[in-house]
């Protein structure tokens, strides 16, 4: 037969893949040293490339003609890569390894995913288990190969594959200090990974390939075996697909990728594809496991024992997770090898192996989702545990003296170190914390409910006393904590709506609520009585606490009341008397001047229409028949904003008598008698021994009964009384008038309306919201001085937005 001196195309492609293999760098040109490092090159040939191009001491012993290695290979090569001839002319081919079909090698395996007793197989698993204390931290070797799967498990397609981009390792973590650890695991990992490639080929039983692995890393513990085992699959994985990416740029690559048949398998990507999909997802649940198993390792010891339920069942579940893990490892492998070693044929049963796969990824994602539940108890056990003492750090620290804010300020604010945790008001850019320092800080604590009216008055107060110059009043600053259910999802409304107030405000404000944490929340709550209405917490410049709730004191005489503290509150009660300027003081200057002119000034409220008129015209007429100077002033009612807003147009229209057309200051005006109430229960004010709180408190219960009226002269309040009582005084007018030119009108008045009022008494309610601060434990009636019954009320008035939101 003549002899054929063109090489086949196998040969060429092993003839280029040897020349390309020991292409030598630039060195000195002596025979030893070209010598030399071509022993060095032959030396570090793998096993494959020695049987492919034997050596020539091979040679002399077996010295095959290239014909010969493709018909009658060795029992070696035979075992890692049948060649397609070998297939062709022998399809039951068979090696001295195991005498099962290569074919067989995923259907084997079928039989395991249905027939193994998880719980025999626990006990296996365990009896390999024997860790001898060899710890280390997985996570870098994790993240490691997490990049190496995610390079290699993208897509099949070479065009796209080549394009994608990922995060690099390098940005995720500092590589020198890994290499130690790499130094150490090596040895390891290189055993995992030709027991997986040698088990891969020879088609070895998937269960006893898994306890075998589970030999190799028995000194390890359950976290360290997986990501050992991950770490020996991503080597061949990875190896597999930088060839696929690189080859058709790289001669080496392209005919290494010849001999495992990759442009074939690419350019048949298409009945490939499922099968690759379900690799893919796979290895996904593979990684997705291992980083929650890698997750239970690193809860914190200090805050969680193994003895802590939600951790203990979820331990019970690792080494089952641990095991299905790596005989998906096994399986993948097994893929892989099965592409680059059999033809045509069996690519077109990737459905059958991708169903294989699926179900895998089916059992380990169960497995998956139990770790996850129990995960997330573990979560939430120590987050209980950590905001337990975080909330009991806040109160050691604020019984603590300090030389300034600072520690008591970044605990509230920025105790996950923000450099820059505040936004400042007028400029609205971020600034750090030492802007407060040694500063009176009045910390506004409010929800995302506060409202418009009582950011505009805050301003407005705010704003004056930044005009005042180096009076004391100004040197404070304000910083609002807005305050969020943790448990509520944070939504593009609520985002819309903090911003949105965020923008009105002048001073301070924390730069997201993300910041304030659930600790310092219940702190807020529980330590100064927070519910959901604005307080104003008042810390000195050494970060202690002179008021928890200085917002009523703002709202009665504004920045007057610096320093805010109770020995101040209490000054200004001193120097106060139940006058007509204690009511409407800071709100309408108009008001002020008639007092001053000694005029007769009726306010009133309420929301019944027809008692308006009914008072108004009586009143003109009374005045009229008496000769003095009258100005009637309407305020409205508490709560019932739409009702005012109808009864203030009617008013208007009518002419029945002067009213405030901006309803914020009707609002203020309520707010401010209800501070005031407040004001002194805070301070232990009762109405037996307070006068003043006994009228405060009566004029806030007409208001919930009806309607009523403030009758004064200048200053002088002579009539304080609801609409049963006031209307039939002015009605009976002609019963009293003649007292009128001895005693004056305005005690005369008060006179006869004090003998009706004895005859009706109206009853006394106060309605206090449900967030409101700290309840009064009992209150007494300013009218009869009993303590008053307590009920629980639901009310409804049928004003537009009268429920808030959620948040």
């Amino acid at each position: 037969m003549e002899h054929n001196t063109s090489s086949p195309p196998l040969l060429f492609c092993l003839k280029s893949l040897l020349l390309t293999s020991l292409c030598i760098p630039k060195m000195e040109t002596t025979d030893k040293t070209i010598a030399e490092q071509v022993a060095g090159r032959l030396s570090n040939l793998t096993l494959a490339q020695q049987v492919i191009n034997p050596t020539p001491m091979q040679q002399q012993v077996t010295n095959p003609t290239p014909m010969q290695q493709v018909i009658k290979p060795t029992p070696i090569q035979q075992a890692i890569n049948p060649t397609p001839m070998q297939q062709v002319l022998n399809p039951e081919f068979t090696n001295k390894f195991n005498q099962v079909p290569l074919q067989q090698l995923i259907k084997r395996d079928r039989g395991m995913m249905t027939l193994s007793d998880d719980n025999m197989m626990v006990k296996q698993i365990h009896e390999t288990h024997a860790p001898d204390g060899r710890e280390f931290n997985v996570r870098p070797l994790f993240q490691l190969v997490e990049d190496i799967l995610n390079r290699a498990t993208l897509t099949v397609d070479p065009l796209t594959s080549a394009q994608t981009r990922i995060e690099t390792y390098e940005e995720r973590i500092d590589q020198s200090s890994f290499i130690a650890l790499l130094e150490a695991l090596s040895f390891t990992i290189d055993r995992i990974s030709c027991e997986i490639a040698y088990k891969s080929f020879s088609g070895g039983d998937a269960h006893a390939t898994t306890l075998s692995i589970f030999n190799l890393v028995s000194n390890y513990s359950w976290d360290a075996k997986l990501a050992l085992t991950l770490s020996a699959f991503a080597v061949n994985y990875g190896e597999f697909w930088l060839l696929a990416q690189i080859y058709p740029t790289n001669q080496l690559a392209k005919s290494m990728a010849i001999l495992k048949q990759l442009p074939a398998i690419l350019e048949n990507s298409g009945p490939l594809r499922p099968r690759f999909d379900a690799l893919n997802n796979l290895i996904k649940a593979m990684m997705d496991v291992t980083r929650c198993i890698i997750e239970f390792k690193e809860l914190p010891p200090k805050y969680i024992s193994q003895d802590v339920p939600a951790l203990a069942k979820g331990l019970t579940h690792i080494p089952t997770a641990v095991y299905w893990a790596i005989r998906s490892v096994v399986a993948c492998a097994t893929q892989i090898a099965t592409l680059s070693s059999m033809g045509h044929e069996h690519w077109m049963s990737a459905t059958t192996e991708a169903w294989e796969l699926s179900t895998l990824a089916h059992k380990i994602n169960s497995i998956l989702d139990l770790l996850k539940k129990q995960l997330s108890l573990c979560y939430q056990y120590i987050d209980d545990r950590i905001q337990i003492e975080t909330f009991q750090m806040l109160q050691n620290l604020f019984e603590s003296i300090h030389i300034d804010n600072m520690r008591i300020l970044r605990a509230l604010i920025c105790p996950k170190d923000d450099a820059l945790p505040l936004l400042e008001g007028s400029t609205k850019r971020r600034v750090n914390i030492d802007v407060l320092r040694r500063k009176n800080v009045l910390l506004l604590i409010s929800g995302l409910s506060i409202s418009q009216d009582e950011l505009s008055i805050l301003e407005q107060i705010y704003n004056e006393s930044r005009v005042s110059g180096n009076r004391m009043e100004n040197q404070y600053e304000i910083v609002w904590i807005p305050v969020v259910d943790p448990s509520v999802v944070w939504t593009d409304a609520m985002q819309n709506r903090f911003e949105t107030l965020q923008t009105t405000m002048t001073w301070y404000s924390v730069y997201t609520p993300k910041l304030i944490e659930k600790a310092v929340i219940r702190f807020i709550k529980e330590i100064w009585h927070f519910r959901n209405k604005p307080i104003l917490v008042v810390l000195d410049p050494q970060g202690k606490v002179v008021s928890p709730n200085a917002i009523h004191m703002m709202w009665i005489w504004g920045s007057t009341a610096f320093p805010f503290t109770s020995l101040r509150e209490e000054a200004l009660w001193r120097e106060e008397t139940w006058r007509l300027e204690l009511l409407v003081d800071g709100i309408d200057p108009t008001i002020l001047n008639w007092v001053k002119e000694g005029r007769f000034i009726y306010l009133y409220g309420g929301t019944d229409i027809e008692w308006i008129r009914k008072f108004t015209t009586t009143a003109k007429t009374v005045a009229s028949a008496a000769r003095i100077p009258l100005e009637l002033v309407y305020v409205g009612n508490s709560n019932k904003r739409e009702q005012v807003r109808k009864c203030t147009t009617a008013i208007t229209v009518e002419k029945l008598s002067y009213c405030w057309q901006d309803l914020a200051m009707v609002w203020f005006f309520w707010t401010r008698l209800e501070s005031m109430m407040f004001s002194k229960i805070q301070l232990g004010m009762t109405v037996d021994v307070d006068p003043m709180l006994r009228e405060i408190k009566k004029l806030i219960s007409y208001d919930k009964e009806g309607g009523w009226a403030v009758l004064s002269k200048g200053s002088f309040v002579f009539v304080n009384g609801h609409s049963s009582t006031v209307l039939p005084t002015f009605v009976q007018y002609n019963s009293w008038k003649d007292d009128v030119p001895p005693k004056g009108f305005e005690i005369a008045c008060m006179d006869y309306h004090n003998k009706v009022h004895i005859d009706s008494k109206p009853c006394c309610r106060f309605v206090f919201p449900s967030d409101f601060g700290k309840f009064p434990d009992n209150l007494k009636c300013p009218e009869c001085l009993r303590i008053m019954e307590k009920y629980l009320t639901f009310g409804c008035c049928h004003e537009e937005n009268a429920i808030n939101a959620p948040y």
